[in-house]
């Protein structure tokens, strides 16, 4: 008895990364009403049951009671800059936002998740730019809680999660720019702070998106090549700075020289030869340029001896 053989078919490929995640639960507002209301019902139920118990359907005491212990459990107080996050035998039914005693649906329990701006500064990473140089950079991230369900149930611990991903977002951005730039001519991390606290500010918005969690602000708080590589970078930074100023230097010089050449000339003072200029652009030159003072020399005989 033959068999049919089935071709092999490969499987479809899934989504990898953000856009594959699939995070469907969206922060909603609980069944919520004044809580005073609930303590009404509550000394209600209490007062009923006084009265059952003293007549003579002492049977029905158990109905004001079981109502009291149902309403008792379901008041909830909700702090300032706080959330409770009501769930219903399993099922999230949503959260409470608004502050003060609330009466939530009986038979569920809460959790709490702030709501408030918090920060936190990250460890020192030692990471190389995009020069290969090993740097040392660390940022305070300021971050709030936006959606208290995606808080609780999209990942399993937020608070870690965004110090992980805030890292590793930091990691990531410090690698696509150099420490320095001498030519001033595009990004660095030390020289483009600012545009490099907004890049970080956008990818941790973007990796912390699917938790509910909002990116206040993002600042460098610590930058500076790594221990092995720092005394040969300062030097490089200070062989630079006295090239640029030598390079200043030399620049005021030759004007000044040019300057002083062009005046001799208009005003007909005296009369050099190309031998006397470039003998008067050399000493003008040592002088200018020159780290000591120079000391001057009297010529007591003819220009030419």
């Amino acid at each position: 008895m033959s068999q049919s053989v089935q071709p092999y078919t490969e499987p479809e490929a899934t989504p990898v990364g953000h856009t594959g995640t699939r995070v469907v639960i969206r922060e909603r507002p609980a069944w919520a009403i004044s809580g005073w209301l609930g303590v009404l019902v509550l000394a209600a139920a209490i007062a009923g049951a006084i009265l059952l118990a003293k007549s003579s359907v002492k049977g029905l005491t158990a109905v004001p009671i079981v109502v009291a212990v149902l309403i008792a459990g379901s008041l909830v107080i909700v702090q300032p800059g706080q959330t409770k996050v009501v769930r219903f035998f399993g099922k999230y039914v949503g959260s409470v936002r608004r502050t003060g005693l609330s009466w939530i649906l009986p038979l569920s329990d809460r959790r709490t998740v702030s709501i408030r701006v918090r920060n936190f500064e990250t460890s020192h990473l030692k990471v190389n730019d995009a020069d290969g140089n090993p740097v040392e950079i660390a940022a305070i991230v300021v971050w709030q809680v936006a959606d208290t369900s995606r808080a609780l149930y999209a990942v399993d611990d937020y608070l870690n999660f965004v110090r992980v991903q805030a890292e590793s977002a930091l990691r990531h951005v410090a690698t696509t720019h150099p420490y320095d730039n001498p030519a001033d001519n595009g990004l660095s991390l030390r020289g483009s702070t600012d545009i490099v606290a907004g890049e970080l500010a956008e990818e941790m918005a973007a990796r912390v998106a699917i938790a509910g969690v909002e990116i206040v602000e993002v600042r460098i708080s610590h930058l500076a090549y790594a221990a092995e590589i720092a005394q040969a970078m300062l030097r490089r930074q200070q062989a630079n700075a006295v090239v640029a100023a030598r390079g200043r230097i030399v620049e005021g010089a030759v004007g000044m020289v040019e300057m002083a050449l062009s005046r001799l000339a208009e005003g007909g003072i005296v009369e050099l030869d190309e031998e006397r200029k470039a003998s008067m652009v050399s000493n003008l030159m040592v002088v200018l340029c020159s780290d000591q003072p120079a000391s001057p020399v009297v010529n007591t005989g003819t220009l030419y001896s």
